[in-house]
């Protein structure tokens, strides 16, 4: 049982010193520290153990810390695991740093992660500023003096401006300002013709307010790549005036001649009314003959003579009535 013992206990402890060395070759990475000490980075295993204490890959600082090495960046290792723990990609950080250089744009680390931070992409700023980028605008419809439509399509070629990156407006605004240019380019413009043989007008225009003004772009040029005819919105709107005129004219005319319809009506009872007191006084008419003729106010031959009066006047209507029916016949 000795022997047994005696010859199980070196094994353990082999084991034992394996698993020990496999979890501190795990924990500390001492292939990635050999690869930095042979690429020039000076780095202390100690420092690669605390970046595994918080909780900070090695491999994403060491990696572009050898990258910004070669390219001649002189750059703290301290600074790059700040900006990974502040949420930044430290890879494409250096790319940029890299780039700028390159390109000899004036770029320094503190202000290539604030716009990192920001949420912009630095390395296609970078790559931006130094390969123009062209921003084509939508169909933008203006009109005329005249009153004609102009759609008219635009090429904006801008460069990235590295100072206003952070806190400048993005593409948005730039179209968004071009797109105001040419309406108001073209709104003053007293016929639409000279648009179109002009239309260079349009971006030496646009280009002399000064738009890429508080925005992160700087804008080279202004081109026009298309110039189409709309509408007639001006006869359009004299249309649409015309027919508002008709329908109000309509409504007043409508408004009169229910007015005339109602003083019709009013009249017409008026005269209904007065036929009536007519009616009535007429009903009248022989009670007081009779009682004329009963207290002898009224003699019998004056009665007569009334008579005869009435069948007079009778007659002359008639024969009236007629010779105007003869007049109208003819």
């Amino acid at each position: 049982m000795i022997e047994g013992g005696s010859v199980i206990l070196p094994i353990v402890l082999a084991i034992m010193i394996i698993i020990i060395v496999m979890l501190f070759f795990t924990f500390i990475p001492v292939g990635l520290w050999i690869t930095a000490f042979f690429s020039g980075v000076k780095i202390k295993i100690l420092t690669l153990m605390g970046m595994r204490l918080r909780r900070v890959a090695p491999g994403r600082i060491v990696n572009p810390m050898i990258k910004a090495t070669k390219a001649g960046l002189d750059l703290d290792v301290d600074e790059l695991e700040a900006h990974y723990l502040a949420g930044g990609n430290v890879n494409t950080l250096i790319d940029a740093l890299i780039a700028a250089q390159r390109a000899e744009i004036p770029l320094d680390f503190d202000r290539a992660a604030a716009i990192d931070l920001a949420g912009r992409n630095v390395l296609e700023a970078v790559q931006v500023s130094v390969n123009p980028k062209v921003i084509e605008t939508p169909q933008i419809a203006a009109v005329s003096k005249d009153g004609i439509e102009v759609i008219i399509k635009a090429r904006v070629t801008v460069r990235a401006n590295i100072e206003r990156l952070v806190g400048g407006a993005g593409e948005e605004t730039i179209i968004a300002r071009v797109g105001e240019g040419i309406v108001t380019t073209v709104g003053s413009s007293n016929n639409h013709k000279d648009v179109l043989e002009n239309p260079d007008s349009i971006s030496k225009t646009i280009l002399s307010k000064g738009l890429d003004s508080g925005t992160a772009f700087e804008i080279l040029s202004i081109d026009i790549a298309d110039v189409d005819i709309g509408r007639n919105i001006g006869a359009r709107l004299q249309m649409d005036q015309a027919e508002a005129d008709k329908r109000i004219a309509e409504a007043k005319a409508e408004e009169r001649r229910a007015m005339a319809v109602a003083k019709e009506q009013e009249m017409k009872a008026e005269v209904v009314a007065m036929r009536s007191k007519v009616v009535e006084a007429e009903a009248e008419v022989p009670l007081a003959l009779a009682t004329a003729l009963r207290d002898g106010k009224l003699g019998v031959m004056d009665y007569y003579n009334m008579e005869n009066v009435l069948a007079d006047t009778d007659m002359r209507n008639s024969i009236s009535k007629i010779t105007d029916d003869d007049k109208k016949g003819k």
